[in-house]
């Protein structure tokens, strides 16, 4: 299955000789195709075919239209000359693990020519900068995934949302119906949940009643059973989307799943500013003790420092403030560099594991973990109080 196109500027290809330079490890075998522009490159279980095509013919009719990337993206994907198609064998005991194996190739490719990286499941562009973080850091669905919504019927619940890009991981897309306005955010919390699932060969067993992370109860049924229930959305509606899905339905197989959404609303919901000023003021009063502590901490140290601060994300172009938490990992001169705990809700401009740095200043919220246990207020409060001088 051709998953990926790398569209490059450079007229032909890179040269066997420095590729089989870049992919010498352990881990990798090269074998150069027969035409001595592509190769394979096998590893563990896995195997990905690549092969060149200079100039428009032989690519694979794509509507750009469908496409989300940045507009820097889209002019490198305007200017390619030449494009590596890359294919694997999707699924398997670690279904994502042909997939970085393609990204990795992709990676080391760009490191010999400039180009953009066309996603052909999930209608995704991605810049170089993006498959270095995709690589790097941790697994974030929404990298690999593109949810759509459509209007398919009238009256409070029109929506109907599902996803693009799982057939690489060897599952199929997925689908819920019936769902409003306010629902689409907390649809897109528990899709990529239950996505993430698929990608790592973990999901629910069809037709079987399961709970999601906060308790709900749901089941997947096959597209072609659960779409016979549906009332008042036209057959139309599904041109362009003929193949296979997962639609998420009630335990009882029926499409009023608006319910199920009720708790992942509260991930969306607002903090009240009172509040947020309150936890600032705390935090503030707390962080030279807390700062304190760890730059005392052993080596063997069982404590784990975490910060809150405010981070900018721009979902639709528009900015909004996310507050999220960091490990606390150096201090330099007024500044906090940590790794993010979870990456932002609304979009993957901060990524889950990516180092970051913030001042001082910023810091909103503290929290304390021993041994992966959390402590409480008053343990926190003991603790940093043997740090105040007497």
């Amino acid at each position: 299955m051709e998953v990926y196109l790398l569209a490059t500027e450079q007229d032909g290809p890179v040269p066997l000789d420095a590729l089989r330079a870049s992919f010498a490890t352990d881990e990798v075998e090269f074998t150069p195709a027969e035409d001595g522009q592509g190769f394979v490159l096998r590893a563990d279980s896995s195997e990905v075919h690549v092969r060149l095509t200079v100039g428009a013919e032989g690519l694979p009719r794509f509507n750009k239209a469908a496409y989300s990337g940045s507009p820097e993206a889209f002019e490198r994907l305007g200017k390619a000359k030449a494009y590596y198609h890359l294919s694997l064998e999707p699924g398997g005991a670690q279904p994502t693990l042909p997939v970085f194996e393609a990204l990795w190739a992709v990676r080391t490719l760009l490191e010999h020519v400039p180009g953009v990286l066309v996603d052909l499941a999930a209608f995704k562009l991605h810049e170089p900068e993006d498959v270095v973080e995709i690589t790097e850091l941790d697994f974030d669905i929404r990298d690999h995934v593109h949810l759509h919504a459509v209007e398919v019927t009238e009256g409070d619940t029109p929506l109907w949302v599902h996803s693009h890009g799982m057939e690489k991981f060897g599952a199929r897309d997925l689908e819920i119906f019936h769902l409003a306005e306010q629902d689409l955010l907390p649809a897109e919390s528990f899709l990529h949940e239950l996505c993430t699932d698929l990608a790592f060969g973990q999901g629910p067993a069809l037709r079987s009643q399961v709970g999601t992370s906060e308790g709900q109860a749901f089941m997947v049924v096959p597209s072609e059973e659960a779409r016979a229930n549906l009332l008042g959305v036209p057959l139309e509606t599904f041109e362009g989307h003929e193949g296979l899905f997962l639609t998420v339905v009630s335990p009882l197989g029926r499409h009023n799943t608006s319910q199920l959404l009720v708790p992942y609303r509260e991930r969306f919901s607002q903090e009240p500013e009172e509040q947020t000023e309150s936890m600032r003021r705390e935090a503030q009063a707390l962080l030279p003790a807390f700062l304190a502590r760890f730059q005392r901490r052993g080596l063997m140290e069982p404590l784990t420092f975490l910060v809150r601060a405010p981070f900018d994300t721009h979902p639709d172009g528009n900015k909004v403030v996310e507050n999220l938490w960091l490990e606390l990992m150096a201090r330099d001169d007024g500044s906090l560099v940590g790794k993010l705990v979870d990456g932002a809700v609304h979009t993957t401009e901060w990524r889950k594991g990516a180092h970051v740095e913030v001042e001082e200043t910023q810091v909103n919220a503290l929290a304390l973990s021993r041994e992966g246990r959390a402590l409480d207020e008053a343990e926190i409060r003991a603790l940093l109080n043997a740090e105040r001088p007497m």
